[in-house]
């Protein structure tokens, strides 16, 4: 992580929740590589006088010093049957809402030989043409992409912004 004020904007960490903070370590330190580099806990009382609420916010560094971090939570507002995955509760495929962290073909290759040892297959595996993907599944429902570019992105604001634009094909709705 980073500890030094100022310097380049970019990502510092994206959060999420988690109901199992062993299950979520075993798959983003053992088996992603990712290894834990911090971790917070809290209480705070409740101002009716019931149970405290209890917090805890665990960060794994993927690299650059940007992290993915996971809040376990009890009694903080939280329904009781809420869900971790970001598509599936909402309707959507689970490859809509995914984080994807940049890697070389080593590091996917790596991560492939973990996950496979623990019996875990990639969701998919995709070449987008700018870039290689392999997707894996957390234990929260999250699906987790590798990414490592191939040509890359080559930066086309004004393109990017007619294809964003343009009508969808005839048929189609949003």
């Amino acid at each position: 992580m980073h500890t030094a004020a100022g310097g380049a904007m970019g990502l510092h960490h994206v959060a999420y929740a988690t109901r199992d903070l062993e299950a979520t370590h075993r798959f983003y330190e053992d088996l992603m590589g990712f290894p834990l580099v911090h971790a917070e806990q809290a209480e705070r009382p409740q101002p009716d006088g019931g149970p405290a609420g209890h917090i805890k916010h665990v960060f794994y560094d993927i690299g650059d010093g940007e992290c993915i971090a996971f809040f376990y939570i009890q009694n903080m507002g939280e329904k009781a049957d809420y869900s971790t995955d970001l598509s599936a509760t909402v309707g959507l495929p689970v490859w809509v809402n995914h984080v994807a962290v940049r890697a070389t073909p080593d590091k996917q290759e790596s991560v492939r030989g973990r996950m496979a040892a623990a019996d875990i297959e990639p969701l998919m595996e995709v070449d987008h043409g700018w870039c290689h993907s392999l997707y894996f599944v957390d234990p929260n429902g999250i699906m987790v992409e590798l990414c490592r570019d191939t040509t890359g992105i080559e930066p086309d604001p004004s393109g990017a912004l007619e294809v964003m634009r343009a009508p969808l094909p005839s048929g189609t709705t949003a």
